[in-house]
């Protein structure tokens, strides 16, 4: 590994891929996939049918995308497997070959495994030796991802990595999934915006910024030490009986919505999005007027458009705004790499174009973004 740090290394990206598993759906069908809560309480099963209707006003999705079998409703992928078919296509377009990868890091909502996915990825893609690492930290780990690989580059540990996320939310949403009698709203709030998927990167280290995309800055913090998690499930840090867990639900997800979410993402003085993308311009020199892209994550059009709003104050134009939530749902911490990939292969980047990209996930306000600029 070159540890020369004579001249400076700068990170292009060099590589991206993505994937989608089976057919595209609409909110109508997913109740097929994931399976309908026939044991529920009928008050629980008459909201969550006032919730699909809901949704689809709000969430504007037109399709999304499960690992399911629609006829066995039996899983199709894994992470690993998703994972690996999209670094395949970020390998491929990086012109190089899986063996030359010196690092991979992966990053996933949460993960129980063992041994960590990370592994498992390396040897599905037959690369005999690699730093590696596995990050779990819901909506932000893919931006982890990439500042861990980004900067162990920058210091000449590495020279190629493959930074990956993946979701399979649908292993959390399908109906055997739960303790259906003992299930509440909370629990099935996201049922009807989650999807699944996979996006890879490919980093290289390059002594010039030239003819590509360059990661200018990564950024990460938490702001959740004195506010409540909102989005959790009740497992403790030591592993339970597996029939206690089922019978108490604390395997279920939940997340709060509505006024419990609204009061502890929105201050008195902004939200905690706003003030946490105003850390990080402050931080780095990231110039707005060079922006062609503000890839924002969030599983609603509707919080997307009040964060534009907020947004007028730094000068971020709402034509900027990026996502493609209505062609696959939310797809978790890989839609942020899905994205860029999305941008690299069918967007006209030329000279000084910049993206920047921030998230706040509400499991416990932890934020993350990033500023990617073509040269």
């Amino acid at each position: 590994m070159n540890q020369n740090k004579s001249s400076e290394i700068y990170v292009k990206l060099t590589g991206t891929g993505s994937y989608l598993p089976g057919n595209p759906i609409t909110i109508d069908e997913v109740d097929n996939y994931l399976g309908e809560l026939t044991e529920a309480p009928k008050k629980i099963q008459k909201w969550l049918h006032r919730m699909k209707n809901l949704m689809k006003e709000m969430l504007e999705v037109d399709y999304y995308h499960f690992a399911i079998d629609p006829e066995t409703r039996e899983f199709t992928d894994d992470n690993i497997t998703m994972s690996v078919k999209a670094a395949r296509q970020a390998i491929e377009k990086a012109g190089i070959k899986a063996e030359d990868i010196d690092l991979i890091v992966y990053g996933s909502a949460h993960q129980d495994q063992m041994p960590t996915a990370s592994v498992w990825i390396q040897e599905a893609l037959g690369i005999e030796q690699c730093g590696e690492m596995s990050i779990h930290a819901n909506c932000t780990s893919a931006y982890k991802a990439l500042l861990i690989a980004g900067d162990f580059i920058k210091s000449g540990r590495y020279r190629n990595a493959l930074v990956l996320s993946s979701s399979m939310s649908s292993s959390e949403l399908r109906a055997e999934y739960y303790n259906q009698p003992i299930v509440k709203k909370e629990e099935l709030f996201l049922r009807y915006f989650l999807s699944d998927g996979a996006g890879a990167l490919v980093l290289q280290a390059a002594d010039e910024k030239k003819d590509g995309l360059f990661v200018e800055h990564t950024y990460m913090e938490s702001v959740g030490g004195k506010k409540p998690s909102a989005m959790l499930n009740k497992r403790p840090a030591y592993w339970m009986n597996p029939k206690k867990e089922f019978e108490l639900g604390y395997h279920h997800l939940a997340q709060m919505f509505n006024e419990q979410l609204r009061t502890h993402f929105h201050d008195e003085d902004g939200s905690v999005f706003l003030k946490g993308l105003k850390r990080m311009l402050n931080k780095y020199p990231i110039n707005l007027s060079e922006l062609k892209y503000f890839q924002v994550n969030f599983p609603s059009k509707h919080i997307s458009e009040l964060i534009m709003d907020e947004c007028d104050e730094l000068g971020i134009p709402r034509d900027t705004l990026y996502t493609k939530m209505a062609t696959m749902g939310y797809v978790g911490p890989p839609m942020a790499f899905i994205s860029i990939d999305k941008i690299v292969r069918e967007e006209n980047l030329i000279h000084n174009d910049l993206i920047l990209s921030f998230v706040t996930e509400v499991s416990k306000f932890m934020q993350a973004g990033y500023a990617l600029k073509f040269y």
